[in-house]
C-alpha cells in the first residue's frame, strides 16, 4: 500500500513474507491492546476513567511524535489538504479514548468493547468507499461480518447466558462513537500513507497533535487519585504499551496491509482480553463465547490467507 516514489505509477503488491508480517505486527499490537481492560480496572476507583484513559493516550501521543520518523518534520511542513487529513485525523484520535473510557464505566468493558471494536471495520469500510477507495470484495466482506458476529458472541456470551440487563443508551452511542473516532483516524492516516508520506511519521504527527485535545478532560476531571502511585502506574501501561508500543506496531504494519484489513484484524483485541481474563482472573465462557471465538478464529485465518491471483 505504501509508495514514497513521485511516480503516479500503482505500487506493486507487497510480498507474501512482507505482508504477513505486517499481520505479525498488527496481531502483536492487538495483543497490546487486549490489556487496556484489565489495566485500567486497577485505577484507583475514585478516578476518572475518562481522565486516566486521555491521560495515557496524551502522553503516548507525545512519545509516538518524538520517536516517530518524521513526524516533527510532518507537522511543520504540511499544508493545504496533507494539513487538514492530520488535523481530522488527530480529532479522531482524541475523540476513541474521550469516548471509550466513559462507554466502558457506563456499559463495562465487555459491551464497550464489542461495539466499539465491532463497529470499527464497518464504519472504516463506509468512510474509505465514500472517500472514493474501493469497494470491499466477498471475502473481505464475509471475513468481516464473521469476525464482527465472532467478537459479539465471544464478548456477550456471558451476558446473554447470565440474562443482561438493559444497556444504557448512552453508553452504546458512545462505544459506536469511538469506533468512529477509531476508523476515522485509521482512513485519515492511510491517505496520507498513500500520498507518500511514512507510516512512523503520520501517526506520531497525529497522535502528537491529539495531545493538545486530550489535555483538556485530564485537567477538567484529573483529581488527586490521578497523581497516585495506583494511577500512575496505570497510566504508564496506557502510555507505553497500549499507545506507543502498539502505534509503532500498528504504524509498521499499515506498510503492507491497508486500513481495511487492519481494522478487521484488531478484532483479535477482545479474544486476547477474554483469554486474559481466563488466565489471570479466573473467568469462565459459555459455550457461546467459545464459538465467538472460534468464528472470530476463523475469519481472522481467512482475511490474513493471501489471495488467489487469477
Amino acid at each position: 500500500m505504501v509508495s514514497t516514489s513521485s511516480t503516479p505509477a500503482r505500487p506493486a503488491a507487497p510480498a507474501r513474507s512482507q505482508r504477513g508480517g505486517g499481520i505479525a505486527r498488527i496481531l502483536a499490537a492487538s495483543v497490546l491492546w487486549g490489556t487496556t481492560g484489565t489495566v485500567s480496572s486497577l485505577a484507583p476507583s475514585g478516578g476518572s476513567p475518562l481522565a486516566v484513559g486521555c491521560a495515557g493516550t496524551a502522553i503516548g501521543g507525545l512519545l509516538l511524535l518524538g520517536s516517530g520518523r518524521g513526524a516533527l518534520a510532518l507537522l511543520w511542513r504540511s499544508t493545504g489538504r496533507d494539513r487538514l487529513l492530520l488535523v481530522l485525523g488527530a480529532l479522531a484520535v482524541a475523540v476513541y479514548p474521550a469516548s471509550f473510557y466513559p462507554a466502558v464505566a457506563r456499559t463495562g468493558v465487555a459491551v464497550a468493547t464489542v461495539l466499539a471494536l465491532g463497529s470499527a471495520p464497518v464504519f472504516t469500510g463506509l468512510l474509505a468507499w465514500l472517500g472514493g477507495g474501493e469497494r470491499p470484495g466477498a471475502r473481505r466482506a464475509a471475513a468481516t461480518a464473521a469476525a464482527v458476529a465472532g467478537c459479539a458472541g465471544l464478548v456477550l456470551g456471558p451476558q446473554l447466558t447470565g440474562g443482561a440487563a438493559q444497556l444504557d443508551v448512552a453508553g452504546v452511542a458512545l462505544a459506536l462513537l469511538a469506533g468512529f473516532g477509531y476508523a476515522g483516524y485509521a482512513v485519515l492516516g492511510g491517505r496520507l500513507v498513500q500520498r507518500g508520506e511514512q507510516p512512523e511519521a503520520v501517526l506520531g504527527a497525529m497522535f502528537g497533535l491529539a495531545a493538545v485535545p486530550l489535555a483538556a478532560p485530564v485537567l477538567l476531571f484529573g483529581g488527586a487519585e490521578l497523581v497516585t502511585p495506583r494511577a500512575g502506574l496505570v497510566v504508564a501501561h496506557l502510555a507505553l504499551l497500549t499507545t506507543f508500543a502498539a502505534y509503532r506496531l500498528f504504524g509498521a504494519g499499515l506498510r503492507v496491509v491497508d486500513a481495511q484489513v487492519a481494522t478487521t484484524l484488531t478484532l483479535a483485541e477482545p479474544a486476547v482480553a477474554t483469554l486474559l481474563g481466563l488466565a489471570v482472573l479466573g473467568e469462565r465462557l459459555p459455550l457461546a463465547s467459545w464459538a465467538g471465538l472460534l468464528l472470530l478464529a476463523a475469519a481472522l485465518t481467512l482475511l490474513a490467507a493471501p489471495a488467489r491471483r487469477r
